[in-house]
This record gives C-alpha cells, structure tokens and sequence, in this order.
C-alpha cells in the first residue's frame, strides 16, 4: 500500500514574480524617508505616484507610466502642503484625481492634467481641513463618487463630499489611540480599522455605530492592518507577544476565535496586505523585507493557503498594486506591484504561467471599473450598491477621458448653486449630461462627433497660429544673426 502526498490543485500555485528590466524602471527618485507606515506609493493605469523627499514643505511625484527610466531632479511635482506627505491614493473613478493627507492636518485632492505635470502643482480642487494632528491616511469610497474617508493621529475619521467640500461624518469617540490603517468593504457600507490599542473595528461611517470589535486581535505592541475581503471576512497581519508576525482570519458574526492564524517569522517590518477580490490572493509586504509573499483565501479549511514567495535582494520602502483594469491580459499577468527602493522604483509582475495565448477566462473574471455606482448623495441617503463590473476580454482600453477637463473649472465650492455642484462633480461631464437628458440616441451621437470636429478644428487653428508665430521668430533670430556676421550689432 503506497501513501502519496496530495498536493491541493490551484491554478495560482505556480504564479511567479518577475521584475522588469533596468530601463523601463523608473530611476534617481528620492523617496521619503518620514517615519510612517504607509505605502508612500499609488499608481493607476495611467500614473504613478510617489512621495518623495521634499525641503520646506510635502511634495509627491507623479509620473505618466510611461515615463521611464532616470527621471530628473527638476521634474516638476505636487507640492502645495507645508508638512511632509503621509499617504496617498487615486480616486477609483478618475484616472487624473489623487488624494493626499499630510503632516500639516490638511486633505488635499489634485487634479493631474491629462498628459502628466509640465510645472508645479501647488494648488489644489480642493483643501479638506478638519483634523486637529496630522492625516495618516486617505481611502476612497469604492462605489460611491468623490466620496473620501481621511483619518488622523488626533483618533478621528472623518468622510467628506469632495464635491462639496464638506464633511458628511466625524467618528471621533470610537478610537482611543492611533489609528493604524483603514478598510473599505466591497461595497462601501462598512469599514474595518486596525487601531493602537490592538483591536480591531467594523464601522457603519453613516450610523456612528460600532458593528463589531475584537480586541488583542494581535498580541504584539508592533503596528498591525485589517483589510476586508470581498466576502466580508477581515485579514489581518500582526505580531505575537513574542514580536512574531501572524496572519488572521476573521468573520464578522464571530469574532471570538480566528478562522485562521498563521505565524511567519520573527521580522520587525509592517506587513503590508495588498487583496485581489478577484482571485481571492492576498500579496503581503513587509517594509524592510526583500520579499513579497502570497497567499490564496479558501472557503474550506484551513482557509489561508500560501502560494510561494517572491524573493529580490535589496529591501523595500513602500510599495504601489496596479489595479486590474491596468495589467497585460495577454500575457495572463495577474498582478502588478512597484517596489520602492531608495532611489527608484521598481515594477514587479505577477504572471501565471500559461500556453495558450486566449483569453483566460478563469484568471480574469469581471472586475470592478472606473464607473462610480452611486452619487455620493445617494449614499449618504443610505443606498448601497457594488462596484459596477467590466470585462478584460477586450484587453481593456480605457474611454476617452477628455470630458474630465471640467474639473478643471469645477472649483467645488459651496457657494455655487446646488444644481451647478451637482452637474460639475469630478469625472461628470455636465454637458452631455443635459444633452442626454434632452436628445434622443441618435442626435446625441452626431452631436458627440459634432463636438468632437470642433476641437480638432481648434486644435489646428491653435497649431497654424503656432508655427506661424514660430516661422516669425526664427525670420528675426535669422535676421539678427545676419547682422551680427556683418558686424552691424
């Protein structure tokens, strides 16, 4: 009679990390060095942010993807806060909007232009104040648009209308110490948070109401993260009383008793958990590690199931995951992380090894897009509602978002009246709005291609008048010279 060891059949057991070659990293970038655990990175599929080393004040870089190789220290970056940046996140609905917290108190929200910086951007859509000590970190409501939970070392989490400007929700009495991260769910009615005094919260932000609460979730004074997964189940990473770090599952109509617990080393770094909703991976970083571990999440015992390990040599100082939408499909790439080191970063990819060159049907289910599902006046109302969903069949190409410009006038301020506020909300297009509302299908079609003629044909009257402007200088430079090599000037 033979024993022969069943391996459990996945088909992410053989996904292996690969980082890209030197020239398309993104070199000579000076990150920050402020003693906080955050991520220091963001990126989309369009940017990449980081926070980085600044005199007199905060500043992070953002970078179209493309922009690789060593970037130069004159490049133009966000630098309108007076205290270092904390954190960071882009807006899920609008690939040009990012928000930053900062040691000077403030939330602000920047509008990126469409083609990357050119200059400094010092002034802001729109500042946030309401926090008394610095903002440590900034999440964005996953359904609902421009809708913005910011949480500060003053204990308070506050969820402001970025739309508006104004604070919808202040939870100031339900944590006692520092609030070490913050957690959406998957459709934005409750959040978790992992705080100082080791437990860990279920929040209703509209309620004011404490859901659910484990305390010494994890045992070790070391700062530990809370996220939700799809299903509603909290992951947790931590450290033991003996300063080893854990894993945990836990389920929410029970939180005695850890679904699952696992230790994995006696390291001092945070573990960073970075969740794929739609592979069920969880990707754990640690700062100061030089690997990124992962891990799939079951629903049969014993529910966390490490996968394999990416190992690299030089330590990490943050760490950015592309979201879905942004990776290569066709070369079943199924996640994608930039790694900071001191001077650079570096984009790691995660890809499942695989023949065939179709579609993958099993690896790329539909995934959540840019589309918002709620207005963010419809979710203070108290409706709720999923990510709406797109698929990667087509290799995804984002649509145009040159209606996006709007917010560049959108002050989003309230004195303006409630109708133009609610027409002018970041990433709407107020005017085709009201098109769509007075025309039928077909006229709006034609009166789309219609607007679309007339700013190409701007577009070219700007461009005659520039090379004619420009065929005028080089006339008088020509002349100049001329004069110069007879000794006339």
């Amino acid at each position: 009679m033979s024993f022969r060891k069943v391996v459990r059949q996945s088909k992410f057991r053989h996904v292996f990390g690969q980082p890209v070659k030197n020239d398309q990293c993104y070199e000579d970038i000076r990150v920050s060095r402020v003693t906080w655990d955050s991520t220091f990175c963001a990126v989309n599929p369009k940017f990449l942010a980081v926070i980085v080393e600044a005199s007199g004040g905060g500043a992070f870089l953002v970078l179209p993807l493309s922009k690789t190789g060593r970037i130069d220290k004159a490049y133009p970056t966000v630098c309108g806060h007076t205290g270092p940046v904390l954190d960071i996140d882009w807006c899920p609905h609008n690939d040009e909007v990012i928000a930053s917290g900062s040691e000077d108190c403030t939330v602000m929200v920047w509008q990126i232009p469409e083609n990357g910086l050119t200059s400094p951007l010092t002034e802001p859509v729109v500042v946030l104040e309401g926090h008394t000590k610095r903002v440590g970190i900034i999440a964005w409501h996953p359904t609902a648009r421009n809708v913005l939970l910011s949480a500060g070392c003053d204990n308070v989490v506050l969820i402001w209308n970025v739309g508006t400007a104004e604070e919808l929700y202040r939870l100031d009495s339900l944590h006692p110490d520092l609030i070490y991260n913050v957690s959406w769910n998957r459709n934005g009615s409750l959040f978790c948070s992992a705080c100082k005094d080791k437990s860990v919260r279920i929040i209703d932000p509209r309620r004011g109401t404490l859901m659910a609460e484990r305390e010494k979730a994890h045992e070790g004074a070391r700062p530990m993260r809370a996220i939700f997964l799809a299903d509603g189940k909290v992951f947790t990473t931590g450290f033991s009383r003996m300063s080893e770090r854990q894993l945990a599952l836990w389920d929410p109509e029970n939180l005695e008793e850890p679904m699952a617990l696992q230790e994995l080393d006696s390291s001092n770094g945070a573990l960073l958990p970075f969740y794929d909703p739609d592979t069920s991976v969880v990707y754990v970083c640690g700062k100061g590690d030089s690997s990124i571990r992962y891990f799939e999440i079951t629903e049969e015992p014993p529910y966390i199931h490490f996968l394999n390990t990416f190992t690299s040599k030089e330590p990490q100082r943050g760490m950015g995951s592309m979201p879905k939408r942004g990776l290569e499909v066709s070369k079943c790439e199924i996640a994608r992380f930039y790694k900071l080191h001191e001077r650079k970063c570096e984009p790691i990819v995660m890809t499942v090894p695989r023949k065939s060159d179709l579609f993958q049907d099993d690896l790329y289910p539909d995934t959540a897009g840019p589309e918002a599902a709620l207005e963010a006046e419809e979710w203070v109302s108290g409706r709720d509602a999923d990510p709406i969903l797109i698929s990667l069949r087509e290799a995804y190409v984002p649509s145009k978002q040159r209606d996006l410009k709007i917010s560049r006038r959108n002050v989003l301020s309230d004195s303006r009246p409630a109708a133009a506020l609610g027409s002018s909300r970041l990433g709407a297009p107020a005017a085709t709005t009201i098109a769509a509302d007075a025309t039928p299908s077909g006229s709006l079609t034609r009166a789309g291609e219609a607007g679309k003629l007339e700013e190409v044909m701007q577009e070219l009257r700007a461009l005659r008048a520039l090379v004619k402007e420009q065929g005028e200088r080089i006339c008088r430079l020509e002349e100049q010279l001329g004069r110069m090599e007879n000794g006339d000037a």
